[in-house]
């Protein structure tokens, strides 16, 4: 016989009250730590699409440089498995694994300091994502923002980007990673992480820390022909993103053409002005000043003259690394050579987690 109304709502409550949901763990990108405990690790990848961009380099590579000075264990992958999920050329594909390498490098990865390495060489990020995927329903994955975006975009989707979420799990968690540096928009792909963590370790024992969010507090470039969506090397006017290895003239002339408004006086409101407001944001951020000061110099400058202002501090800043990737690149053993070294410090962490996962799991 049923139980009675009353008391199954006194069941419900009763479990509410007790039921604690997991705590999301977050922290800015400089962690208010004073100093991370010897036990932290950061990891973080990239796809090798070629050489960034200059959001890309705002937005994550300049903040890899300064984590790799502040964790004891930092590793910084090229995340080439992600990378096909859409269709690669394999010649294009080998160039742009050494463009990033070579732009990593030139942006201030210290090989000495964070491991840099290539996710398809340490062949425990595939077998791992397996074990994670066993583990995570179909509905979990199918309301992950990475799926819904790109799966409307070719109309139907692979199992690879489907699973996709699975594979950055298995790459934070084979390392016991206990940090990560993510944008907003990544997020729930770290909760994924998160809670696959949590699931292994109640089926097979404690084994993973779960990985907290560093979120980074630079704000985001925008495209230069569109300043209400993000710098995009995908976007098809040339005009509209600049990349780290761009001339002076490049970088000057792209600047020089970026939407503005027909407001002469320079401000900074995203909301009404966004075009303004982007040069705001990359003169700030390439000047290494904050946007009060930023605003400060432009003072008295119409946004013509204002353009020149952002086109020098994009120049300055870009000039070295720009030939520092020019000299990597014309030195490709040396750079395969540090990739190698990288991916055998790697295996090194990898291997005996991965085999605790086997053993756990009860492969043998």
């Amino acid at each position: 016989m049923a139980l009675p109304l009353r008391t199954n709502l006194k069941h419900l409550l009763c479990f509410i009250q007790r039921f604690k949901p997991p705590k999301r763990c977050f922290c800015a990108a400089v962690c208010p730590e004073n100093k991370p405990p010897e036990s932290a690790r950061v990891f973080s990848g990239i796809q090798p699409t070629g050489v960034p961009h200059l959001g890309n380099y705002l937005g994550a590579l300049e903040n890899w440089v300064a984590l790799q000075n502040q964790y004891p264990s930092v590793l910084y992958s090229i995340v080439d498995l992600h990378s096909i999920t859409q269709a690669q050329h394999p010649d294009q594909l080998r160039n742009n694994i050494l463009d990033m390498a070579a732009s990593l490098l030139a942006c201030g990865i210290n090989p000495e300091k964070a491991i840099l390495f290539q996710q398809s060489q340490v062949s425990e990020h595939a077998e791992l994502c397996w074990i994670l995927g066993c583990l995570t329903s179909m509905p979990r994955l199918r309301h992950l923002p990475q799926w819904k975006m790109k799966s409307k975009q070719k109309n139907e989707g692979s199992v690879g980007l489907y699973t996709y979420p699975v594979l950055q799990a298995a790459d934070i968690l084979l390392y016991k990673s206990t940090h990560v540096p993510v944008g907003e928009d990544q997020v729930q792909h770290l909760e994924l992480a998160q809670d696959l963590a949590r699931i292994f370790n109640n089926r097979y024992g404690e084994l993973f820390p779960e990985p907290r969010a560093l979120l980074s507090s630079t704000r985001k470039v925008k495209s230069l022909r569109n300043p209400v969506t993000k710098m995009s090397k995908s976007d098809p006017q040339t005009m509209a993103t600049i990349s780290i290895t761009d001339s002076p003239d490049d970088v000057a002339l792209k600047i020089r053409r970026a939407v503005t408004d027909f407001t002469s006086e320079v401000t900074f409101d995203p909301e009404t002005r966004p075009g303004v407001s982007n040069l705001v944001t990359i003169h700030a951020a390439m000047a290494k000043v904050s946007v009060e000061e930023a605003l400060s110099q432009a003072s008295g400058m119409d946004t013509g003259a204002y353009k020149e202002l952002v086109s020098e501090a994009v120049i300055q800043r870009l000039t070295p690394i720009r030939e520092e990737i020019q000299r990597l690149r014309a030195d490709q053993a040396h750079l395969e050579g540090l990739l190698a070294q990288g991916k055998h410090r790697a295996r090194e962490l990898a291997a005996p987690v991965l085999a605790e996962v086997r053993h756990r799991v009860g492969f043998y």
